[in-house]
């Protein structure tokens, strides 16, 4: 436990020196929030307070940028985020049907991660690729035309390693 505790120390004082780093900028949260979800992985919310006592900021404003902005999650999610397009070309091209495949492929729902903390499955609104519906983004990398069962074992195969 002791181990455990000093390591949190370790994160919170890395946290704290890019607060102080940031803190003078026009518009600090959102760099400070990406900075804190790359140290912890995520934002749990003892993250959420410690930062909102230190730029004195309510809670909730934290939250509304949080929820508004696809990439921070306040739960701890796998290597690799797997984020299906629902957007409107992406939907009338069969994100639905991907999704559906994606979670027989795993054997986890949409929001879940895998028991071996692989991956975690989500979606987004839109990515941008609508030529290419419907399509996935894994952490950084993107696919499009994913319209078989296939084609997800190929690309899955390749995180798998």
């Amino acid at each position: 436990m002791a181990d455990n505790q000093q390591f949190d120390n370790i994160l919170y004082r890395k946290l704290g020196k890019v607060i102080e780093e940031k803190k003078g900028l026009k518009n600090p949260l959102i760099e400070i929030l990406h900075s804190a979800q790359k140290i912890f992985g995520f934002l749990p919310e003892e993250v959420l307070n410690y930062i909102s006592e230190k730029l004195d900021l309510p809670l909730s404003k934290l939250y509304g940028v949080i929820t508004f902005y696809s990439k921070f999650s306040c739960q701890p999610h796998g290597k690799y985020l797997i984020n299906i397009c629902t957007g409107t070309s992406c939907y009338f091209g069969g994100s639905q049907q991907l999704i559906g495949r994606l979670e027989k492929e795993l054997g986890i729902k949409l929001g879940e991660t895998t028991a071996n903390g692989l991956f975690t499955l989500s979606s987004l609104r839109c990515l941008g690729v609508c030529s290419q519906s419907p399509a996935l983004v894994i952490n950084n990398d993107t696919y499009g035309c994913v319209d078989s069962i296939e084609k997800i074992r190929e690309i899955i195969s390749r995180y798998k390693l």
